[in-house]
């Protein structure tokens, strides 16, 4: 069985024991969430696709903890303009196990 979330503006499909990087949350490490905006569950046989989200349909997670994904140098530079300017960002992701799908 398998489901297709969206979670931190992207989709990620996800089944009952995977471990997945998300847009940071609003949630303590250890604690247990529901997402409900479900836009396709599949169980093998029978498929449901949602309008734009599945009636019903959640999955449960566990969070796992917060870490910091890699840094991304920002350069501007312009050609002989004695201009130069270099910034860097940093994003925070939260670990999820998924322990649970229901349709």
């Amino acid at each position: 069985m398998y489901a297709i979330i969206f979670c931190g503006g992207k989709q990620h499909k996800v089944s009952e024991g995977d471990v997945l990087s998300v847009e940071l949350l609003d949630a303590a490490a250890g604690s247990e969430i529901e997402i409900d905006k479900v836009l396709l569950v599949s169980d093998g046989d029978n498929l449901k696709v949602g309008t734009p989200y599945v009636e019903g349909a959640k999955v449960s997670a566990k969070v796992l903890g917060e870490h910091g994904g890699e840094k991304i140098k920002i350069v501007k530079f312009r050609r002989r303009k004695h201009h130069q300017k270099v910034t860097g960002h940093r994003q925070w992701y939260t670990d999820l196990q998924i322990s649970g799908i229901t349709a």
